[in-house]
């Protein structure tokens, strides 16, 4: 084995050799993928990181490296020096001929390696599962030993792609003027964000670090110590319910910058969505936006039109709000929608909270939506938190068909609501009333289901759309019922637009701020703000939500007190490296594209953590477990 490191130095990858190569002797290195006995030839594909090339072990050409062969088996590591030949051709008993026995399949498949030497680096194991591109093993195994898992073939790709967005990013900030600038991980809790995971301090006996859910206070501090522009690629931490597209440790591309609006941050992160693309995907977004710019949609056209903030823009099926054309009808026959009319018209509903909707939208005939379909609409409305699924199908003179309401709507509310959807015959209106936020999320998620199943997009992936889209004009405030006042839509450091600082005592909830989201295809993929660097404005915001002097300088002194010194104006953005990178590649789950992630309960399968600790490991930290009848 010595002479293969020391003497015999690998001279390819296993995807490199070609035509030009024959003739070349060559010294590869890696895992036996198959191999196969041919009744004197062996046959074996040797895999690494970067491909497959097959290896010709003949008795004629080595007797030792041919005994070496039969030996060898599945996922063994192994050394190889040989010379680069042509495939040629094979005579086929199928068509009593030769034939070419190249593979077009493989980038290697016009060459072999027969082979002179051969040495056995390490002998594997029976692997617990096949080590094939599309693995049918449950995930949960595959987790459990991910080291195996990631030698195939689609998780190697992905981590490559993370490799080429990470030297894009970086290449890209640099020349656009960003210093790369670490900030710590261990850090003060600080309320008002998601949960932090918390660390225990041994010298500090009681007090408690917080893993940093983002750099959001430190990058504010770069711009009030003067460095202009600041990014990193760095490791966040949330202690937060886990689900496709998150995970409790994750990683942003992070930037903050002085002395700029919100137009230039677009600009800035246009470009390097325009690198990101063009390096990872070679794939060139001027083809979808050729004036380099990504449109912008207003927050609350994207609630009213699409339920959410990052909706998918692949396709229509837009929603309608009925709620005032509802009113005007007084019910319209509806008895279930006679309750918010009356509300709107006594007064005591409220434009600016409005807590209660009713909106609907159009399933089009094309879809061909059978009554069991909408029965599983219904089921699946439910699951969401609806109280069910109110739907009609129009028949030819506009009429109601298949639906409870056709019994009691008044000719003129059919009719209207008919205009107002844009609904023919053969087309399904599915309603939904009730609390603002669970119609709004039900709807969404119902748009999407049936976008799927009438293929307007596919189940997975983007199916060669890309979908850019600002969401823009969100409001600073958002009302919470249970503490019966107002909270930060997102964080308390965010600047109110101009013409709204004059509401943020009379009307908080009419106050919209410089906050913008990047959305692509469905999914949040950046998000950010312009900050609030003028301490009377900021006072007024803390005011609103109320917190007072004291309780501010407490949470957030050390930022408060930086902001005082001449902070300049500055804003910033934080991009999910791990969502984009599950949208390029095509994968339902961002657990795909992450070395060593976590299962949706936040377990780590292979190095089986979280995990008990010893009582003097406790005992050294003062801290004591309490048994609860979940643990």
């Amino acid at each position: 084995m010595a002479r293969f490191i020391d003497e015999l130095k690998r001279t390819h990858h296993n995807n490199e050799l070609r035509a030009a190569d024959i003739g070349n002797e060559v010294v590869l290195f890696g895992w036996v993928d198959t191999r196969r006995d041919h009744g004197g030839l062996i046959f074996v594909d040797l895999r690494d990181r970067e491909g497959i090339t097959q290896l010709v072990f003949d008795p004629d050409l080595s007797k030792d490296a041919h005994q070496q062969a039969e030996a060898l088996r599945s996922e063994w590591c192994i050394g190889i020096r040989g010379k680069v030949r042509s495939r040629g051709e094979q005579f086929s008993k199928k068509e009593n001929k030769m034939i070419s026995a190249t593979n077009p399949n493989l980038a290697t498949g016009e060459v072999e390696i027969e082979v002179l030497e051969a040495t056995v680096f390490n002998k594997s194991a029976t692997p617990p599962f096949e080590i094939v591109e599309k693995s049918e093993t449950k995930e949960e195994i595959r987790l459990q030993y991910r080291y195996l898992d990631l030698r195939r073939k689609p998780l190697q790709d992905a981590l490559k792609m993370r490799h080429r967005m990470n030297q894009a990013t970086r290449n890209y900030l640099t020349s656009y003027g960003c210093l790369e600038i670490e900030t710590p991980l261990l850090c003060k809790y600080t309320p008002g964000g998601a949960r932090n995971f918390l660390v225990p301090s041994r010298l500090h006996h009681g007090k408690f670090y917080a893993l940093a859910e983002s750099p959001q206070l430190f990058k504010q501090l770069f711009m009030v110590a003067g460095y202009d522009k600041y990014f990193q690629i760095v490791r966040c931490f949330r202690d937060e319910d886990l689900r496709i597209d998150r995970q409790p440790e994750f990683t942003q591309i992070d930037i903050e910058m002085s002395f700029v609006n919100q137009d230039d941050i677009f600009k800035a992160i246009e470009g390097l969505m325009f690198a990101i693309w063009k390096e990872a995907l070679g794939v060139d977004l001027k083809e979808f936006y050729p004036d380099g710019t990504f449109p912008r949609l207003d927050f609350y056209e994207s609630m009213t039109k699409y339920g959410n903030d990052k909706p998918d823009l692949r396709f229509g099926l837009e929603h309608v709000d009925l709620t005032e054309l509802v009113t005007e009808h007084d019910g319209g026959g509806i008895p279930f929608f006679e309750p918010l009319a009356k509300k709107f018209k006594d007064g005591t509903y409220r434009k600016d909270l409005p807590q209660e909707i009713i909106k609907a939208f159009v399933v089009p005939a094309k879809a061909g939506l059978s009554r069991a379909d909408g029965d599983k609409l219904e089921k699946l409305a439910k699951s969401m938190g609806a109280g069910g699924l109110a739907r009609a199908k129009v028949g030819a003179s506009g009429e109601w068909t298949q639906s409870p309401l056709a019994k009691t709507v008044t000719d003129d509310m059919r009719l209207a609501i008919n205009e107002a959807m844009g609904a023919s015959e053969g087309d399904i209106i599915l309603f939904q009333i009730g609390k603002t936020h669970t119609v709004h999320t039900v709807l969404a998620n119902l748009r999407v289901h049936v976008a799927k199943k009438m293929g307007l997009i596919p189940e997975v992936g983007h199916g060669g759309n890309w979908n850019f889209s600002w969401v823009v004009d969100p409001p600073l405030f958002e009302y919470d019922d249970e503490t019966d006042g107002w909270v930060a839509a997102h964080h308390a450091f965010t600047r109110p637009q101009d013409d709204c600082v004059d509401l943020l005592e009379k009307d908080p909830g009419l106050v919209k701020c410089y906050r913008y989201d990047l959305v692509l295809n469905g999914f949040e993929i950046a998000g950010g703000s312009i900050r609030l660097h003028d301490p009377d404005v900021q006072a007024r915001v803390f005011k609103t939500l109320g917190i007072g002097d004291e309780d501010a300088q407490e949470k957030f002194g050390f930022l408060l007190n930086a902001l005082r010194y001449g902070a300049p104006p500055h804003g910033g953005i934080a991009v999910g490296m791990d969502r984009v990178a599950m949208i390029m590649a095509e994968t339902d789950s961002i657990r795909d594209v992450i070395a060593y992630p976590k299962t949706q309960k936040g377990t780590d399968q292979m190095s089986d953590a979280p995990n008990p600790v010893s009582p003097d490991q406790l005992a050294e930290l003062r801290i004591a477990t309490v048994q609860t009848p979940e643990s």
